[in-house]
């Protein structure tokens, strides 16, 4: 096939890393998640992946900031896009606080970029080393991003399929919350409105990977995309993932469009060349590991019907499941220590951030993070028997708070069930 589409995604995908790295920096991101906070809460067995001290993580993410203009004009591209990716996997996994969808998907992308030769056009290193310059690449170099966004958006729609989206709770709390926005804030308090984006958010996430895929109702999918995300960009301000979406348009239109209109310097790929075009003797290989990414993939996000309870509530299985924009949620911790027959209370405001803090009370995972930091605290003074009770309240979607975890379970002798669901997390009790 025609590489039009991978080339012009490159200089998309490497502009988009620049600006989330640079951006991280310019916006005081990563002073308030990776240099203020003094607790660190990363993924559970990554405990070992800690920030760098003092300002090096304002390099860390320069050095990114760097790499991404490196894939974007393509020199050393491989090299380039493996190096952030183990960098950006790095950050990804150090703190849970700031989880967001979108730096999950980045490192997904990433991940697929460096498996294709995206650098074989328009790139330093095809001017560099003739002998990487092709105009052509394997069909699966495009289908893959395809394919990918197919699993997004429908495990999205699923998701959607619930009790409290299909009520508009979640939209009519943050809507609500919105309607002193200029120009669309009267439009956001208006119920016709908000279930116009209740069910108008399935049907896209449903239908959009078909409508594109369909020659003929290509371009108003397009131009749906194009509203849909801009909105959400406007409204939410969930960073890149709207771009990143509608960038990944671009492989959903024949080859030879996409290089009529970004590449017109680009000769037109003849059905000799396409047959005889550029081969990859190791393509088998990465076939056999694209084929074990795609099924994590559609395994993944099937981890919260392996859980009891509703996954918005309890957190099993959530992340990485592309449950996005499903719950308005708050809450509040105050963690009671017995250490040697003495009870001590500690709030979480005395070792965290806000933005920690907030978290933390709603999210089982990072309770029991930080229960077990409070019991290597106590014991480093001296304590022996150390023993940390959670008492944490929880309103889902405008619920009454309700306790979240079990007040009489000692999490600071308690495991973590990674196959397993927390029998200390109480279920939801519904309205």
């Amino acid at each position: 096939m025609d590489n039009a589409p991978l080339i012009v995604f490159r200089w998309l995908f490497g502009l988009m890393l620049f600006l989330e790295t640079a951006g991280a920096i310019a916006t005081g991101w990563v002073k308030k998640n990776l240099i203020e906070p003094t607790v660190q809460l990363p993924f559970i067995g990554f405990e070992w992946l800690q920030p760098l001290p003092g300002n090096g993580m304002y390099y860390y993410y320069a050095l990114m900031a760097l790499l991404g203009l490196l894939v974007m004009v393509g020199l050393y591209y491989r090299v380039s896009l493996g190096l952030f990716t183990l960098l950006w996997w790095g950050s990804y996994l150090m703190q849970k606080a700031s989880y967001n969808n979108h730096y999950y998907l980045l490192l997904v992308l990433c991940f697929l970029m460096v498996l294709v030769p995206a650098n074989a056009y328009a790139s330093v290193d095809a001017k560099r080393n003739s002998n990487l310059r092709a105009t052509t690449c394997p069909r699966w170099c495009l289908f893959i991003f395809v394919v990918q966004m197919g699993i997004v958006y429908t495990y999205a729609a699923l998701a959607k399929i619930s009790a409290d989206w299909l009520a508009g709770l979640p939209v009519g709390i943050w809507f609500t919350a919105k309607s002193h926005f200029y120009v669309i804030g009267p439009l956001l308090a208006q119920k016709w409105f908000q279930w116009l984006v209740v069910y108008g958010g399935i049907a896209f996430d449903l239908l959009i990977t078909p409508l594109l895929l369909w020659r003929r109702t290509r371009l108003f999918a397009f131009a749906v995309a194009i509203f849909f995300h801009g909105f959400n960009s406007a409204v939410f301000h969930i960073g890149i993932f709207p771009y990143l979406a509608l960038g990944l348009c671009l492989f959903f239109f024949p080859p030879e469009t996409i290089r009529q209109v970004f590449l017109r310097s680009k000769h037109p790929v003849d059905a000799l060349e396409a047959q005889h075009g550029q081969t990859y003797p190791q393509s088998k290989f990465i076939l056999a590991v694209l084929g074990l990414h795609f099924l994590l993939q559609i395994v993944l996000p099937l981890r919260p019907f392996f859980y009891p309870g509703n996954a918005n509530w309890t957190e099993e299985g959530h992340r990485m499941s592309w449950h996005m924009m499903l719950r308005s949620k708050s809450g509040f911790a105050q963690f009671k220590v017995i250490a040697d027959e003495k009870t001590f209370w500690e709030s979480p405001s005395t070792h965290l951030t806000y933005k920690q803090q907030r978290s933390l009370a709603t999210h089982p995972d990072l309770i029991w993070q930080f229960s077990q930091y409070l019991a290597q605290q106590y014991r480093a003074k001296g304590y022996k028997e150390v023993e940390v009770y959670a008492h944490s309240k929880v309103s889902l979607n405008g619920r009454p708070p309700q306790y979240l975890i079990d007040t009489t379970a000692n999490l600071a002798c308690t495991p973590w069930p990674y196959f397993a669901p927390a029998p200390w997390i109480l279920p939801l009790q519904e309205e």
